[in-house]
């Protein structure tokens, strides 16, 4: 078996084509497990909310009020047995406890009938509405795939760090219809080395798994966004408003950091999930968009269709929800989630703005903040960028005011993070 592996100079075309070919594969099974773990999320949301046409927040205000408590009452049961069970048997069986997508990037294999278990359960709580994002569980399928197509390759373990970084981007690109998002994710965040041998590879599996998964996945934008143009109160806005969302996203983070490290290690979330779980129902019957994985808060941030305080008000609740939810025991992610507490903020913010320098659209402020926020909580300026855009399909207008909201809410928190780290006052 040649020795030459994703680097220059003389290779030999059976290997070349070995991993074209494994890298198309990685493609195409992460476009059949993303497109999978959508048809699950819907389907599991028209059953619970008894809704056969529109979105999940349109299903919500027409069910009765009380399907939100049943449904996220019936989520806490499920999901603290199960993560019970699984983490139960993952201490008396270490081989068989759940391993993350970064734990599989750097070497450790993935049980393949707990990672399935532990994907299903974060569609099923979100599915029946629990505040948690969704795209932890085709991460960690496509990843999953990607590992064991690694090993019947043979391949080295350079290469097999890299197919399973491109097969969880290729989730995540899959799931949500965002190719050059998933992409960046892979080289940005899993892999941290931008280089032909992790971007052509990324490039391609990501391209591949949204081809695949659009037999599922509708092919329109996930939030459906008008077309806003540059103007100079956004500019200015955008520099001043980076550092203050930075803060924000900070104490996000901590706060879910917090949770995490506290959560119930045994038993305990057997009762503490439903509880949770309960209580977001019931404050969602006052407000049912901080239900599910924040696409409804993102969706009414963005078309700025309602009161900003109500918006406002949400935003603080769907952060509380989040935490919660986290603290509770549950796995998921927090990218919607943050993109949605983003945009209500961005939005309130902008709104305020507005009225000691008029001329600009609230649509755009919401956007600038959820991109800035999403860039704190993933620390990733480039994936949070990149997945913005394609989240709402606009074009080049807004980027220099997202930039510079970028840069300054990620200077911010860089420094807010280091300061943690090294006790330097």
């Amino acid at each position: 078996m040649p020795s030459a592996r994703f680097a220059p100079g003389s290779v030999a075309p059976r290997w070349v084509i070995r991993l074209v070919v494994v890298t198309a594969l990685v493609g195409v099974g992460a476009g059949v497990g993303g497109g999978l773990v959508y048809l699950g999320l819907h389907a599991l949301q028209h059953l619970a909310f008894g809704y056969s046409e529109g979105d999940f927040f349109e299903g919500l205000l027409d069910a009765p009020p009380v399907n939100r408590v049943v449904a996220l009452a019936v989520a806490g049961v499920l999901g603290g047995v199960g993560w019970w069970a699984l983490r139960r048997w993952g201490r008396r069986a270490p081989a068989h406890a759940v391993v993350s997508v970064e734990q599989a990037v750097n070497g450790r294999r993935m049980p393949p009938v707990v990672t399935l278990l532990n994907a299903a359960l974060q569609v099923i709580i979100v599915g029946l509405g629990a505040s948690i994002g969704r795209e932890v569980a085709p991460r960690e399928v496509g990843a999953l795939w990607a590992g064991w197509l690694a090993e019947r390759a043979g391949v080295s373990a350079r290469e097999r760090r890299i197919l399973v970084a491109c097969g969880a981007g290729a989730g995540l690109a899959a799931v949500y219809n965002v190719p050059f998002g998933g992409a960046v994710f892979a080289v940005e965040i899993l892999l941290a080395e931008i280089s032909f041998a992790t971007v052509l590879p990324a490039f391609a599996a990501s391209a591949i798994a949204a081809l695949v998964a659009r037999i599922w996945v509708p092919a329109n934008p996930l939030y459906l966004v008008q077309e806003m143009h540059l103007t100079p109160t956004v500019v200015v806005w955008s520099v001043l408003a980076g550092p203050l969302l930075g803060l924000a996203a900070i104490g996000f983070v901590r706060a879910a950091r917090f949770a995490q490290d506290h959560r119930p290690k045994s038993w305990g979330i057997l009762i503490v999930m439903p509880l949770t779980f309960v209580a977001v129902g019931v404050a969602s019957l006052w407000l049912p968009a901080i239900l599910g994985n924040g696409r409804a808060l993102g969706q009414l941030a963005f078309a700025a269709s309602v009161p900003v305080l109500l918006i406002l008000l949400m935003t603080v609740v769907k952060a509380a929800a989040t935490v919660g939810t986290i603290g509770a025991g549950a796995a998921g992610g927090t990218l919607t989630p943050s993109l949605a507490i983003g945009a209500g903020l961005g939005l309130a913010g902008g709104a305020a703005w507005n009225l000691l320098w008029p001329g600009a659209e609230l649509p755009a402020f919401a956007l600038i903040g959820a991109a800035a926020f999403l860039a704190v909580t993933m620390r990733a300026p480039l994936t949070a960028l990149l997945l913005t855009m394609e989240f709402t399909n606009q074009g080049p207008d807004l980027l220099v005011p997202v930039m510079l909201c970028i840069t300054g809410a990620v200077g911010v928190g860089y420094l807010l993070e280091r300061t943690r780290v090294t006790g330097v006052a």
